[in-house]
């Protein structure tokens, strides 16, 4: 009698927990400084909920803190998302079917993608793709909902650097690709830019037309 093996190995359900603990970590500052920008609780964890992308999410209240507009608050967070449209393709066998594909697509984020497109196998490929998905899902509202009851305690989350977290995070992740000109260049032009724009233009149009910065390379061959 063969002995049952499990799907994934050890050591991508440990990366799986890691980065799940690493959104919540995230969650937590996200939700801190929600309230702190004296959002109502059921703003962040809407967003959470239903929305899903970190990234998107901060873009929102940050934008909207800064006196920008919930439309053009909206409206860059779609553009942020606008990588969900290849990531969808990339996934299209591991979401599932009829019912359960809607709940495949929402639980769609970078991370579930990379650890589902890194399996060698489909049975693998769609098992990481849901475990970190779902996990995400869950870790993520949680954290929020902590993060928001701990903002509510602080006076100023900045003191102890809770507003630092998600660029700090951001910062880690891209770090090694910044390295390769094709990436330092159009990032660095984009942030001239964006800063470049502040003083002139509503809150959150720097974000967009840092975006401008991508077109100042041009692949060689």
């Amino acid at each position: 009698m063969a002995l049952y093996r499990p799907v994934l190995s050890r050591n991508v359900v440990k990366a799986i927990l890691l980065v799940c603990l690493a959104d919540s970590l995230v969650g937590l500052s996200y939700g801190s400084l929600a309230i702190a920008e004296g959002f109502p609780l059921w703003v962040p964890m809407a967003l959470s909920t239903m929305v899903l992308a970190g990234a998107s999410e901060f873009m929102f209240i940050g934008i909207v803190a800064g006196g920008g507009s919930p439309l053009m608050a909206a409206a860059a967070g779609l553009l942020v998302n606008a990588r969900h449209l290849p990531f969808g393709i990339a996934v299209k066998d591991l979401v599932g079917r009829k019912a359960a594909s809607w709940l495949g697509c929402h639980i769609m984020n970078d991370e579930s993608v990379v650890f589902g497109i890194s399996q060698t196998h489909q049975a693998q490929r769609v098992a990481a793709y849901w475990f970190c998905g779902l996990g995400i899902a869950l870790c993520w509202p949680l954290s929020v909902l902590a993060g928001a009851s701990i903002g509510q305690l602080i006076p100023d989350t900045r003191v102890i650097g809770l507003d630092a977290v998600f660029p700090a995070i951001l910062i880690a992740l891209i770090f090694s690709a910044l390295q390769k000109r094709r990436v330092a260049i159009p990032a660095a032009v984009g942030a001239v830019i964006a800063l470049a724009t502040v003083p002139f233009v509503p809150a959150g149009m720097p974000i967009l037309f840092s975006l401008s910065g991508l077109f100042a390379w041009r692949h060689r061959q």
